[in-house]
């Protein structure tokens, strides 16, 4: 069941989305050469507590870390550990806060160093068709118009969308209904209604759509072993338009690409 939320539990979501949004910037200063995954996540966590929230991630569903650190052609869910970002990676940082009985989640693909062009490009678009997913997310619209949105814009830059992960409905609970596709038709699926909040995240693979599990039994990557990129928002829809509750104003800050 779809659960639409009230102005002042989105106000809730919006706080918490506001400190999501600095998690991400103090990660956002130690995403450089020589850095291992498992410090960015120590930095997250400890940001997270000292400001009164939670880690949406951790313990979640046995989930042991605080965000999700994937690297070049790991999609999403990539557990932080001993590697050691280097120099032309690129590396898509997912996270998520609980503050005062609301979850709000976001995710950023950042460059490391200097990277080929290639892999700019796919970040610029990933990032692009994100924003294109906003802007279709119109109240009276359907679920399907956000997909249709995301899917032709990344297909007529030359990339794939992944198919068997979605973004989400989110509030009380991390994963709520309902599954927010980043593929689609124009004109199907359930109507976008005032007080819907969702979690919208385009994973763009630079090869075929086509993922695989690790042995690890969390990190996804692709089959093809081409590179992948994830970016993510937590908005809410308006009768007078979509509003983008997390931000990326504290990560563009420091990160410039």
């Amino acid at each position: 069941m779809v659960s639409y939320k009230t102005r002042e539990e989105v106000g809730l979501i919006r706080e918490g989305a506001q400190i999501l949004g600095r998690v991400h910037g103090e990660v956002a200063k130690w995403i450089k050469p020589g850095v291992d995954t498992r410090k960015l996540d120590k930095i997250a966590e400890e940001y997270i507590r000292d400001n009164g929230c939670t880690p949406s991630f951790k313990d979640y569903k046995g989930y042991p870390y605080t965000l999700c650190v994937s690297v070049n052609e790991q999609v999403v869910h990539g557990m932080p550990g001993t590697y050691q970002l280097q120099e032309g990676d690129i590396v898509s940082v997912d996270c998520g806060v609980y503050w005062k009985g609301f979850n709000s989640d976001s995710a950023y693909a950042y460059p490391v160093g200097h990277v080929k062009d290639e892999a700019k490009k796919l970040l610029k678009a990933t990032k692009e068709s994100l924003y294109k997913g906003i802007q279709a997310s119109l109240c009276g619209n359907r679920m399907g118009d956000i997909g249709y949105s995301i899917q032709t814009f990344i297909e007529k830059s030359g990339y794939s969308v992944v198919r068997e992960l979605v973004g989400h409905g989110i509030g009380k609970q991390l994963h709520e209904a309902p599954e927010v596709p980043n593929y689609g038709r124009r004109g199907k699926g359930i109507k976008l209604l005032e007080g819907l909040v969702i979690a919208i995240e385009p994973m763009v693979n630079a090869g075929k759509k086509n993922i695989v599990q690790e042995k690890d039994g969390w990190t996804i990557r692709t089959a093809d072993r081409s590179l992948s990129a994830h970016y993510e928002h937590t908005i809410v829809v308006w009768e007078e338009g979509p509003e983008i509750l997390t931000t990326f104003e504290y990560i563009e800050d420091i990160v410039k690409f």
